[in-house]
């Protein structure tokens, strides 16, 4: 039986956080047998808290919310993909130490791509004023001084990124080889 983990996904929005987190989740089910949730920061909104939106304190909230859900879910044998930006160094740093097999995955992109990919259309409104706190734009992201592991989406698709997070999960025994 394989233990719990939190994969802890970090990055710009549109680095790719998300297709990654999807694709991580199939493989660790198809071809582990390991249950995976995956926690957003808009699963945490729309469930534990609908009338939080986007202040720094709310962030805040998002955030501290991710680090005890991960917590609970990976001590009892769960694995956790989170992908809620985590702008700030501190609060990852946070999650480092109070989760118990974790790891932080910087998702690298540059802005100008994370733009390009823009399904939802938040770039453009951040650009256009309609968004007035944007996480890489006017609102501050931290580069982590020292995850466990980078993938840069502008140069790898998500399927080897998603292949190098496994690779590091087998490497720290977090899941077993087949």
């Amino acid at each position: 039986m394989n233990k719990g983990f939190t994969v802890w996904l970090t990055g710009l929005p549109g680095a790719g956080k998300a297709t990654i987190s999807r694709l991580l989740e199939k493989r660790l089910k198809e071809n582990y047998g390991i249950k995976t949730e995956i926690l957003t920061s808009e699963t945490i909104r729309t469930n534990l808290s609908p009338e939080i939106e986007y202040s720094k304190l709310d962030q805040d909230v998002i955030i501290h919310c991710a680090i005890f859900l991960c917590k609970v879910l990976t001590r009892n044998g769960i694995a956790v993909i989170s992908t809620a930006t985590s702008p700030l160094r501190a609060s990852r740093e946070k999650a480092r130490i109070e989760i118990n097999n974790f790891i932080e995955v910087y998702v690298k992109c540059p802005l100008e791509i994370c733009a390009i990919r823009d399904t939802e259309g938040i770039h453009l409104a951040a650009l256009q004023g309609n968004i007035l706190k944007f996480i890489g734009k006017s609102d501050l992201y931290e580069e982590p001084s020292n995850p466990d592991l980078v993938v840069e989406t502008d140069k790898e698709t998500a399927e080897e990124s998603a292949e190098k997070i496994l690779k590091k999960l087998l490497d720290l025994e977090y899941i077993e080889g087949k």
